[in-house]
């Protein structure tokens, strides 16, 4: 593709087809991503209010053939919002665009705009009495239309699913600058090719989501939450087969955690409260929502003594209070931030088939050791299948000093993920980081569709260049 650079002359276009204040500075949270591996370029950013204002500025685009980057919390990990290189592209920022525009409590179902904050929809829904159960660890920043192009997983997709499975609808800008009015309440709607799908994962590069409308669920009547001690990650996983078939569905959350993680919360962020006076080697956070009737406390306990008794469970924390469950998670939901403290020489984001999970942890140890020695901490949602196998520098090394080692790290793991059926990325999405895996590893006759499909909708290639594919 021959993109053209976003250069004062398109600037000063936009000016006279935009209200005024539409145009702003980068600030420099806009050129940043959470992890450092990339700086963004200041080019010019464009703050619109409205789904006609984005289709006005996506028509002005595709005429000059200027890329668009779609800005939403700036929370992604693998640099899908951020343009280290090419041609200077317009940002489109959707901060503004942050409407709740309608809840229907009875039908279980909330309409808001694609600048919302995750935290703020998940007040809405509490405040009818619903849920709306899309978890993650940077909620209070992250916009539910990031969420929905990278099709974020987080904490609770064992019970609920992606944020595919929590969308019915979606209102969208087109490559074009059509607008596609696709917000239906609708659970059942066959009427052709899934848009809603194609565009939900495609990470801002076949449109850019402007407003969704979002599956609620009841609230449990009762939540409850327990940390177990279990001798081993399979363990782990015949412990949440045990769990499942006592309360079903009704299991919610169950995160595998390692010693390892716990042991760098200790030594970063030593005031996050942590259940074990000394960090077992493996242990799992157990999350329940219950009917009305069940004690979560007693159907966690029956959980822990069968599993006991099975050898599968070593030692238990059931809270006892909503404090202690908040304190439970908070030891999870601080585990990235240590990570980030400490200094990953590679993060890995990947999933695998439930049974080949203890088979890869031992086996990508040994591997690892073969390259050298280095720290691992593997934690994730264990329910799903979904492992975060980060790789660390020995006390006394930085992760700099091992750059010559990453590609080959990353590799030995992606690899050992491919031969097992799994997937090299779970939950993040590709981004810019991950063009070559996907390439490596994707299969062909799905990459020649992607490429189809992207070539029907952006011909001109404005969306989002350099994300999923290399431009």
């Amino acid at each position: 593709m021959n993109l053209n650079s976003a250069d004062a002359a398109f600037t000063a276009l936009l000016a006279q087809n935009l209200p005024a204040g539409s145009l702003s500075e980068t600030e420099p949270r806009h050129l940043e991503e959470p992890r450092g591996r990339w700086q963004g370029r200041a080019g010019p950013m464009v703050r619109p209010r409205t789904t006609e204002e984005v289709a006005r500025i996506v028509t002005l685009a595709a005429d000059a053939r200027v890329g668009i980057i779609p800005y939403g919390g700036g929370t992604g990990l693998v640099g899908g919002q951020i343009s280290p290189e090419g041609p200077l592209p317009l940002i489109l920022s959707l901060e503004r665009i942050n409407a709740l525009r309608d809840i229907y409590a009875q039908e279980n179902v909330l309409i808001c705009e694609a600048g919302c904050v995750l935290a703020d929809i998940q007040s809405a829904a509490e405040e009818v009495d619903r849920l709306f159960p899309l978890s993650l660890a940077s909620e209070g920043s992250a916009r539910i239309g990031g969420n929905l192009a990278t099709n974020a997983g987080g904490t609770a997709v064992l019970r609920y699913g992606n944020a595919r499975d929590l969308c019915l609808g979606v209102e969208a800008v087109l490559p074009d600058g059509q607008i596609w009015h696709g917000l239906k309440r609708l659970r059942k709607d066959n009427t052709g090719y899934d848009l809603r799908n194609l565009l939900i994962g495609s990470e801002g590069t076949l449109g850019i989501i402007t407003a969704a409308a979002l599956k609620l669920s009841p609230r449990p009547a009762q939540s409850g939450t327990a940390f177990f001690v279990v001798p081993s990650p399979a363990a782990a996983l015949s412990l949440l087969a045990l769990a499942r078939g006592q309360l079903g569905e009704m299991v919610s959350g169950f995160e595998l955690i390692n010693g390892q993680g716990l042991r760098f919360l200790s030594e970063v962020l030593p005031n996050v409260r942590q259940p074990f006076e000394t960090p077992p080697e493996w242990c799992v956070l157990i999350e329940v929502g219950l009917v009305s009737g069940m004690d979560p406390a007693s159907a966690l306990e029956r959980v822990f003594e069968e599993a006991s008794a099975q050898g599968l469970a070593l030692d238990g924390l059931i809270a006892q209070n909503a404090q202690q469950s908040k304190d439970f998670w908070s030891v999870r939901e601080h585990i990235p931030e240590a990570n980030k403290r400490i200094g990953a020489i590679i993060s890995s984001d990947v999933s695998l088939p439930l049974g080949c999970i203890a088979g890869f942890i031992t086996r990508a140890r040994q591997l690892i050791a073969e390259v050298g020695a280095f720290r691992i901490n593997c934690f994730g949602h264990l329910g799903d299948g979904n492992l975060h196998f980060n790789i660390f520098p020995v006390p006394g090394e930085t992760a700099a000093q091992h750059n010559d080692k990453r590609a080959a790290l990353q590799r030995v793991v992606h690899d050992l993920v491919h031969d097992l059926d799994g997937s090299v990325s779970a939950e993040h999405g590709i981004g810019r980081l991950k063009v070559d895996d996907l390439q490596r590893y994707g299969d062909p006759a799905k990459l020649s569709a992607m490429r189809a499909v992207k070539a029907a909708l952006d011909p001109v290639g404005i969306m989002n260049p350099g994300a999923l594919f290399k431009t």
